[in-house]
């Protein structure tokens, strides 16, 4: 008998799966706001935008924390999958990578004329500042 209690909670991408176990709690960035998950949600399938996925660890005093560059979320009463355009662990992450993603998109956008070059930019902006975000909550919490 599953325990209502807690989440099975599973990150994967094309390459891997990120996070398999049991939660209290999973945070992440919804398509047009912040989702708190908690056991026994309503279904629910949506978009997820660049950023941290926050899995608080049941039974423990800690999250595990896994950058997201999209996706989508599928959410139902025990159980969480989000299915990742690309997934890094938070311990993973390189912030030196993350700012030079950051310094090209924004050369590229400041010297963009073609519409296909600005949108990439745009997203790789976006998923670079992410990144950014994901490791700055990382050392708030050491």
């Amino acid at each position: 008998m599953a325990d209502i209690r807690t989440l099975k909670v599973e990150v994967v991408s094309p390459e891997e799966e990120i996070f398999s176990g049991e939660a209290e709690f999973v945070a992440l960035p919804g398509e047009i706001g912040e989702l708190g998950i908690y056991p026994q949600h309503t279904p629910l399938l949506t978009r997820i935008r660049p950023g941290a996925v926050r899995i608080k660890l049941a039974g423990r005093d800690e999250e595990e924390l896994v950058f997201v560059a999209g996706g989508i979320l599928d959410v139902h009463p025990d159980a969480v999958t989000v299915l990742a355009d690309t997934a890094i662990r938070g311990r993973d992450l390189d912030e030196a990578r993350a700012n030079e993603a950051r310094k090209r998109a924004q050369e590229t956008l400041a010297n963009s004329t073609a519409r296909f070059d600005h949108a990439k930019a745009q997203a790789e902006l976006a998923v670079a500042i992410a990144q950014l975000a994901a490791l700055a909550r990382l050392r708030e919490r050491k």
